[in-house]
């Protein structure tokens, strides 16, 4: 079998993958993606020198998504990343006055 040289993720692969890293367990959630913009003068040569911009991704992470939010872009924690049973709460004590049932 080859050798992987690349791995590519949709956007809602890397939600679950981050819901997972940080424990989330409950509500819905989205990519957050923060850019960085910049500008200079650069060309292929001394003669074409132009005004340029350019982007650089600066932060990936999570922002929960809002009620209105498109379903498409949302990850919804409880699914992905179920509590499991060794984390759940112990059901509560019963008073000791409770009579059996």
């Amino acid at each position: 079998m080859p050798e992987a040289s690349q791995y590519v993720f949709a956007h809602k692969e890397l939600v679950e993958l981050m819901i997972k890293k940080v424990g989330l367990h409950e509500g819905k959630w989205m990519i957050s993606i923060t850019f960085g913009f910049g500008v200079l003068n650069a060309g292929p040569s001394a003669e074409q020198i132009m005004p340029t911009g350019f982007v650089g991704v600066q932060t990936i992470g999570l922002i929960k998504a809002q009620p209105d939010s498109p379903e498409i872009l949302t990850v919804d924690a409880a699914a992905v990343n179920p509590v499991a049973s060794s984390e759940k709460k112990p059901p509560a004590k019963r008073s000791r006055d409770a009579q059996p049932g």
